[in-house]
């Protein structure tokens, strides 16, 4: 089902500078209230989004070894990675979130590692405690905080060879892998969910005076789509590709918060 935009041109939304949150409206709904807030004419729309893996088989055997306990840890670093490894949380009937009780079925004996706190937060709506959160959310923070496989801090005994499951995206970067692998771990890495393009509607191919960009992949896109912008990015890891592909980084998010990317974004249009 296509998701609604948010509507381009607010009542009151003369003068006011122009933001584009390359994201999906659901995804954006907090920051875009936060912005507008601040008197900002600010739209949302998705300019890549996930999709299933073509062959599931990988992902399937990946569960079945989660559900065994084959896992000492299993390390996130998006949303869309829990939502493919796990299944989508299901609505309760006062409109929150509640773990469907598959999911939690499928999960065996493990530790959970989250790159930030919307990861965090996906694993806690399905009942999953998360045991390691790093303080700076990118894939190399991660890593750095990751501990060492040693026989005091495996989860699995028996003498079991002390294993970490990555469920990643297939454009991901190959950082957090490298750097787990590097404390004496061995990874399972399992591409979870693809990326695709999703085209910006005609009415928001207009020039905007910040574009928020989320990830690296939504950089390339925005490049792809609208050419080079001054946007404001979510973190280092997707600041570094925005530039990369030509736009103008004018802040990047102290964490990768709705309140940390306002507050970037109302601050790099005040210094600008």
């Amino acid at each position: 089902m296509t998701e609604a935009v948010f509507p381009t041109e607010p009542a009151d939304s003369a003068g006011q500078p122009t933001v584009l949150v390359a994201r999906s409206p659901g995804r954006a709904a907090g920051l875009l209230a936060l912005l507008r807030e601040r008197g900002l004419d600010a739209v949302a729309a998705p300019v890549i989004e996930r999709a299933p893996v073509e062959d599931l088989a990988e992902l399937g055997a990946a569960r079945e070894r989660l559900a065994r306990g084959a896992y000492d840890w299993v390390a996130v670093t998006s949303v869309n990675a829990v939502d493919a490894l796990l299944g989508p949380a299901t609505d309760d009937t006062e409109g929150g979130r509640t773990p469907d009780p598959a999911d939690l079925a499928a999960v065996g004996p493990v530790r959970w590692a989250a790159v930030g706190p919307a990861t965090r937060q996906a694993l806690a709506t399905r009942g999953l405690s998360v045991d390691l959160v790093p303080d700076v959310a990118t894939g190399a923070g991660l890593a750095d905080v990751f501990p060492a496989a040693t026989a005091a801090n495996t989860f699995r005994a028996g003498g079991q060879e002390p294993r970490v499951l990555l469920p990643l995206g297939d454009l991901a970067s190959d950082t957090l892998r490298a750097g787990v692998v590097a404390k004496g771990w061995a990874v399972d890495v399992v591409t979870a969910y693809r990326t695709v393009t999703r085209e910006l509607p005609p009415e928001l191919r207009r020039p905007y005076d910040v574009v928020v960009v989320a990830s690296g992949s939504a950089a390339r896109q925005v490049a792809a789509q609208l050419g080079p912008q001054r946007v404001v990015a979510i973190g280092e890891p997707s600041a570094g590709t925005a530039r990369a592909v030509g736009h103008t980084v004018l802040a990047t998010a102290a964490e990768p918060t709705d309140e940390a990317l306002a507050d970037a974004v109302t601050e790099a249009l005040v210094r600008t």
